[in-house]
Formats: C-alpha cells, sequence, structure tokens
C-alpha cells in the first residue's frame, strides 16, 4: 500500500550525497511528485471537528490495528484512509502545477493557487520563518493596487518583503515595525536591494539596484493623556518635532542644543523650553520677553518662536516680524 521513501536515497549515486546537495533535492522531488500518492503520514481525528462517519470509522479502526479503512465520499470528495485510529493523509495534498509542471508545494490561498512559496526563505537574505511572504504574491498585490510613484504603506512589515518589493517595482514606501527585526531584518534586507541583489522577483523585472531610503526611529511620546508635554521630554525631541512640522524636513536629534532651530525658506524658528537659555526653573527662559528676544542668536528675516507664553501684545509681535506658537497647544494642533 505504501513505498518507503528511503527509496529514492538508494537511487542517488553515493557521490552526488556528499559533493552535490542540490542534486540530491532534485532528485527527491522528482521521485516525490511521481509517488505522492504512496508517500503519506498519520493525522489525528477530532471527535468533535471531524463527520460523524469519520469519527465512527476512527473507533472501529482503533479496535482493529493494522489495517486500512476506507470511507468513500459523494459530491467528488477525496476517500477517506484511516489506520490505527488516524487519518492517512496524501502528499498528493501538496503538489501542484506551478509554470505548466507538477511540483512539490502547497498553495497560498484557495484563490492564487499559481503563486508558490517554496524557496522564499533565502530571499532577501533574512530568515523569518512562518512569517514571510514571497516576493511573487506582494508584486501581485501591489500591480494590482497601485502604480509606478505611487506609496505603499505596511503597518506590519515583518521581514520587510512589502518593502522591497515596492522598490523593485519603482513605488514609494513606508514600512513600520516594532519589533527587533526592523533593524535585524528589514534594514539589512533593504539595503542589499539598494546593492541589486538577485533573490525573489529580481530577475523577473530586471532589477540592478539604485534608490534609497530612510531609516528612523520613533522618539518618546512628546504628550500625555491630557495634552500636556510630558514631563520627562528632552529638549532634543520636542525640538525635532517642532522642526518637522514647520518645514516638513527631518533634524536629527543628535543636533546642538540651541534656542535657534534653524532657517528654511528664509524663516528662522526657535524654541524656548527645558531653561534651554540657562534658566532651570518651571517657567523661566520659556516666556517670551524683549529682554530674552535680546538674547536670542540674531536672524534677519521673519520668525517663528515657540514658547510657553508671550509677554509682547500683537502690534509688537507684528513690529518685530514675529509670530509666536504657544507649547504645547499649537504644537499639538499642527
Amino acid at each position: 500500500f505504501f513505498r518507503p521513501i528511503a527509496e529514492v536515497y538508494k537511487n542517488i549515486p553515493r557521490s552526488s550525497r556528499i559533493t552535490h546537495p542540490k542534486s540530491v533535492l532534485e532528485h527527491f522531488d522528482r521521485w516525490v511528485t511521481e509517488n505522492a500518492r504512496q508517500v503519506c503520514r498519520l493525522a489525528s481525528i477530532s471527535d468533535t471537528g471531524a463527520g460523524q462517519a469519520i469519527v465512527e470509522l476512527k473507533r472501529k479502526s482503533s479496535r482493529q490495528t493494522d489495517r486500512v479503512f476506507r470511507l468513500q465520499r459523494d459530491n467528488g470528495l477525496d476517500t477517506i484512509y484511516v489506520l490505527n485510529g488516524q487519518q492517512v493523509l496524501f502528499y498528493s495534498k501538496n503538489i501542484s502545477q506551478v509554470d505548466g509542471k507538477p511540483t512539490a508545494t502547497a498553495p497560498l490561498t484557495n484563490i492564487w493557487t499559481d503563486i508558490s512559496w517554496e524557496g522564499i526563505a533565502a530571499e532577501g537574505g533574512v530568515n523569518f520563518p512562518k512569517g514571510k511572504k514571497p516576493e511573487r504574491l506582494l508584486r501581485r498585490c501591489i500591480e494590482l493596487g497601485s502604480e509606478p510613484g505611487d506609496l505603499v504603506l505596511d503597518s506590519f512589515l515583518g521581514s520587510g518583503t512589502t518593502a522591497a518589493v515596492a522598490h523593485k517595482l519603482g513605488r514609494r514606501f513606508i514600512g513600520i515595525e516594532l519589533g527587533e527585526q526592523s533593524r535585524t531584518h528589514c534594514y539589512e534586507r533593504l539595503k542589499s536591494v539598494i546593492d541589486g541583489e538577485q533573490t525573489g522577483i529580481s530577475k523577473s523585472v530586471n532589477w540592478k539596484g539604485g534608490g534609497g531610503f530612510r531609516f528612523c526611529r520613533l522618539g518618546p511620546p512628546l504628550f500625555d493623556e491630557n495634552g500636556r508635554i510630558h514631563e520627562g521630554i528632552r529638549f532634543e525631541h520636542l525640538a525635532a518635532h517642532v522642526w518637522f512640522t514647520e518645514t516638513g524636513t527631518a533634524r536629527s536629534t543628535r543636533s546642538k542644543k540651541n534656542a535657534f532651530l534653524g532657517e528654511h525658506s528664509g524663516t528662522g524658528y526657535y524654541l524656548l523650553f527645558n531653561g534651554i537659555l540657562g534658566d532651570d526653573s518651571r517657567s523661566g527662559g520659556n516666556v517670551l520677553t524683549r529682554g530674552l528676544l535680546r538674547s536670542l542668536p540674531t536672524f534677519n528675516g521673519p520668525r517663528v518662536i515657540y514658547g510657553e507664553a508671550c509677554a509682547l501684545n500683537e502690534d509688537q509681535l507684528r513690529e518685530l516680524n514675529i509670530v509666536f506658537r504657544q507649547t504645547p497647544y499649537d504644537i499639538k494642533a499642527r
């Protein structure tokens, strides 16, 4: 009834077993597809999840060991075989037509049965067991829902497959990942993509490498549940947030600590926060007064100044070409 799987190993030349592991896999794949109806494993049968006829056959089989029982089913359903109280599952369930030939594989879904996940472990040069998706699958999804230049978002990036495929297909992308694999997998994989790695869909889309990406870390939350700036927030983190909301560009949290954040498109930006001017009292140095204004680094042009409060009236601010934004309210609103 069954043929031993070791038969394929005996038919492989002894020299190939050690020096040519690829040939072993080729022989095995050929043998297992030709004999799939004779390669099987045993699986338990649930008393509650299986049909009544199968459960009854399971009980009968348990009483008469080493005998194969068969349950013929109607409506085109496969025949069920039971041995020693367990169902016999044939490897033929794992044979699919891929590129016109039978291949040992398992379909991803019952919709796109032409996409195999065999061999995807090496894609991108990162190992992510039971979590990685084939690049061919992501290619189809991205091409169905976007055009070159569009923005693709994956909020659970995993091993980086979505970002890698989007880049190869000429899409922009944003990937979000909280796990450590954001650096060990996603970051390293995208570096390889830029360098022109040739796994996955690379050959089919003629990928040669190029482009770039930015790797960012989430900083600490700026606001508490009441909308106030967190007591422990550091100047450089708030400065980076203010700079981005005003200019749309990044500012490193390692930038020099200075109340003058810099100039962008002809406007100078300032932040009065956490004693940046040397006054560590609760509100000291965070309130814009004429005296404090004179101590700020000069800038010849319109200025935007963030602070806790302002002692200048609207006419004075207009005369000095200053827009004042109050923290935290104007930060959160933007």
